[in-house]
């Protein structure tokens, strides 16, 4: 299976195995093929650390994502790293469960993969639509 989680943080990811599948799905209809994904479940303490290390930014975010392969690449060998802390503050704060705030975050990570921007008020709103077609198609 190209998609594997791991976690040194406590995270509540129900239904892996479904997951796991519709990922490449993901890939797929974006045009990408996905050789392998790494999900890092992490503190906020943690990521925060891989930000100043690799991005040098100094502040907390809920996800970072390296894409291993060149940029140019359909092909995708990846991995995302995920604070659930502060997944968790973010769907109190936008009154979400966790549950649909960790697939979000998923699903953002892999749009990033996929080619997708996150910078211009534009490139949000296309995001966030994108994000929303699929935590509706997953959670139908």
């Amino acid at each position: 299976m190209p998609v594997s989680f791991h976690f040194p943080a406590k995270t509540n990811l129900r239904d892996r195995t479904r997951l796991k599948s519709f990922i490449p799905a993901i890939f797929k209809r974006e045009g990408r093929k996905l050789q392998e994904l790494s999900i890092i479940f992490c503190s906020d303490e943690e990521l925060l650390q891989i930000n100043r290390d690799f991005l040098r930014h100094d502040y907390y975010t809920d996800i970072i994502t390296f894409n291993l392969g060149a940029e140019a690449d359909t092909d995708i060998n990846a991995e995302i790293y995920i604070s659930t802390d502060r997944v968790r503050e973010n769907a109190l704060q936008f009154q979400q469960s966790f549950t649909h705030e960790i697939h979000r975050v998923i699903f953002h990570g892999i749009l990033h993969l996929c080619g997708y921007k996150d910078k211009s008020k534009a490139d949000i709103s296309l995001m966030r639509k994108k994000e929303e077609e699929y935590l509706s198609r997953y959670f139908s």
